[in-house]
């Protein structure tokens, strides 16, 4: 699979002609925030603006066809925009570029934020946008073919996750009592499950000059499952005064407010170690493999 280094725009303008679509290698800009996939904004010769993905690693390519289905769920269902995928196959996913400006993006390695992230109409837009995503139905999910979880299901798996993680590696004692504490107290889990985007931030989402979200992007972890998810990187990167509007804007559009919300969310973000050690085993890369190694043990005990 291609690497980071060999990711130039003559590399994009390459791919793009070999998938019958000519672009002007000029116009290539790059944003490096994605851990599976290498992205491209670039004009073709006709002057319209696409976005090009290239998977970084086979096992992304795999999932290329349930990402798909994802969209084909979701399209319609919410006021924001979706990708249109004109070009998709296991080496290139291109699609005309959607409304908005990406609120996040990482240059030469570092977050640079297009907007302000306390904003009264970001903050309200996302709770609307959230109500949306959690009316699709798990049986219109489950149609299509995406991922429907239990409640029960939704905590099993973190209490499995834990489980493969600490035989692969050292866990700080005090992380391990967190989770375990967590995953074993019945108050931070609702009896309900909801669908959910699953990393929604501004690095997904493309805003107008009201700090509206008019496009999501990057559907890869959709599913039905926690209800808290699509809340949890907010409430990581937002003040309490900006959690609580989106909240109350998510309850006013027809949302189902879990119990615990907001703690659950802190907990979710501090199991944020585990997620990415499942993803270093998936990927087997000894990088990713040192860096969970350094999540899960900062003390390096």
């Amino acid at each position: 699979m291609i690497t980071a280094d060999e990711f130039t725009p003559d590399y994009v303008a390459d791919l793009a002609s070999q998938n019958g679509m000519t672009i002007q290698p000029k116009s290539v800009r790059f944003n490096e925030a994605g851990l599976d996939y290498l992205v491209a904004f670039a004009t073709a010769k006709d002057g319209k603006k696409w976005v090009l993905r290239i998977p970084r690693r086979k096992d992304v390519s795999a999932k290329i066809s349930d990402e798909a289905k994802i969209l084909d769920l979701v399209k319609n269902k919410i006021s924001a925009a979706v990708p249109d995928w004109r070009i998709r196959n296991r080496s290139l996913i291109a699609y005309p570029e959607l409304p908005g400006e990406l609120g996040l993006t990482v240059e030469d390695g570092e977050p640079v934020w297009h907007f302000d992230r306390e904003s009264p109409a970001y903050c309200a837009s996302l709770g609307r946008l959230i109500a949306q995503l959690q009316r699709i139905s798990a049986a219109d999910a489950q149609a299509k073919g995406v991922p429907v979880l239990t409640p029960a299901e939704v905590r099993d798996e973190w209490r499995t996750n834990v489980a493969t993680v600490s035989a692969e590696f050292r866990i700080a004692d005090e992380l391990m009592e967190r989770w375990t504490a967590w995953i074993g107290d019945d108050s931070y889990w609702p009896d309900f499950t909801a669908f959910a985007h699953g990393e929604l931030y501004p690095a997904h989402l493309l805003l107008d000059e009201e700090y509206e979200i008019r496009s999501v992007l990057d559907w890869t972890t959709a599913r039905v499952g926690d209800p808290a998810a699509d809340f949890s990187l907010h409430h990581m990167m937002s003040t309490a005064e900006a959690f609580d509007l989106t909240v109350r804007a998510f309850r006013d559009a027809g949302g189902r407010v879990p119990p615990r919300l907001g703690e659950h969310c802190a907990e979710l973000v501090a199991a944020g170690p585990v997620v990415y050690a499942m993803y270093a085993l998936q990927t087997g890369h000894p990088d990713h493999q040192g860096t969970a190694a350094a999540l899960l043990d900062p003390s390096g005990a």
